[in-house]
């Protein structure tokens, strides 16, 4: 569903919008101060707007958002360990790690989100993949995984290299990856935070440098970055009536505000529906019971994005059980069915029972040959 056109108020800019050929003639497309920039659905990944957003540039400490999904998805983020004191000792923003520290890995993940911690970047290099040259390694090939073409990682924290670089696209894409995991959605949306670390740890606060959390209502995340080479850069997503957008901007001078003209933009051309289907002709069949099968329904149905009215075409596959036993509950699991907007998975949930069905219960009547075989075992 990604068919672009191009608006006549920003022309000059080259600024995209992919509605298809709806009429967006009634909003007009915000200028905005980044050198590369795009908006999109979180859910369905469509680009709503673009201006350079394949152009690959350096993208700063929002290198982070791919540092912390990996330690997040290494696992075990609570068990305690001393850092690598070489590997703290690095330039720039610090969530405050000195040698001989004992923290934990979830510790790390506030630290390179909230204060955009380098010293916690270059730990959980060391820490996953023991220098910075592997976990590079591993960051590119979650990256060939996640299908970010124009994405190459040489530092975990972003601090500059001429190889190390992105796209406001990719970026995007990358953000509406992690925000699939749920630990990292909630520690990048954390305003401030007080966490207990140190030798011997103690409590201190962390808190966000993305001021967009508190400037738009609604914004859920996600992460700031900053250097003179790439300037300022600001990966954010926002919330509202049941759409998620992800908006990206890459060497800006007013990222806040830039952020919020095109979640503006992005929300009056964006509206949730729900992917109703007919499940009319859906049954599972039953074993035992007084009827041959019970009609089946979705637990929940989903919501998608419709953009400036261009509603995607929705399908679902089911996988239903061969057959379930009575008695048979309303509400009982049958199977699972996923649904599709224009082939892009959108949700997935339990196919339930909508109606009940007894058992049978089958009284035995012995026969006389039985009865004279009882009989006779009786009498011996």
């Amino acid at each position: 569903m990604k068919r672009f056109i191009l608006s006549a108020a920003a022309a000059s800019l080259m600024f995209l919008s992919a509605a298809g050929h709806a009429d967006v003639s009634a909003v007009s497309i915000p200028d905005v101060s980044a050198k590369a920039a795009v908006l999109i659905d979180a859910q369905s990944g469509t680009v709503i707007a673009g201006k350079n957003e394949n152009s690959t540039l350096p993208m700063a400490s929002t290198t982070k958002i791919m540092s912390s999904l990996l330690l997040i998805e290494s696992g075990d983020l609570d068990s305690e360990f001393r850092v690598d004191n070489d590997a703290i000792m690095v330039e720039g923003s610090s969530m405050g790690l000195r040698e001989n520290d004992i923290v934990t890995k979830r510790a790390l993940c506030y630290g390179m989100l909230l204060p955009s911690g380098n010293d916690a970047a270059n730990e959980t290099a060391v820490l996953l993949a023991g220098s910075a040259e592997n976990f590079a390694e591993m960051m590119n090939a979650r990256a060939e995984k996640i299908g970010l073409k124009n994405t190459h990682f040489v530092t975990p924290s972003g601090l500059h290299d001429k190889d190390h670089y992105s796209t406001a696209y990719d970026m995007a894409m990358l953000t509406k990856e992690a925000l699939k995991n749920e630990i990292f959605r909630e520690i990048c949306g954390t305003k401030q935070i007080k966490l207990k670390f140190g030798d011997p740890p103690y409590e201190r606060w962390l808190t966000n440098t993305n001021k967009l959390l508190s400037l738009y209502d609604g914004c859920i995340g996600v992460k700031t970055g900053f250097t003179d080479e790439a300037g300022r850069c600001l990966v954010s997503a926002a919330e509202k009536n049941g759409v998620t957008l992800i908006c990206v901007t890459l060497n800006a001078s007013d990222d806040w505000n830039d952020h919020m003209k095109l979640y503006e933009y992005g929300f009056s051309a964006a509206k949730s529906c729900k992917a109703e289907c007919d499940f009319s002709d859906l049954y599972v069949n039953v074993a035992g019971g007084s009827t041959e099968k019970v009609h089946i329904v979705p637990m929940e149905i989903p919501g998608y994005t419709v953009i400036n009215g261009v509603k995607p075409e929705i399908s679902y596959k089911t996988d239903i059980a061969d057959f379930i036993y009575a008695p048979v509950e309303k509400g009982d699991k049958a199977g699972t069915v996923s649904f599709y907007a224009d082939g892009e998975l959108i949700g997935t949930t339990d196919l339930i029972s909508s109606e009940t069905c007894d058992a049978v219960i089958i009284e035995y009547k012995p026969s006389f040959s039985d009865k004279i075989i009882d009989l006779i075992k009786r009498l011996l």
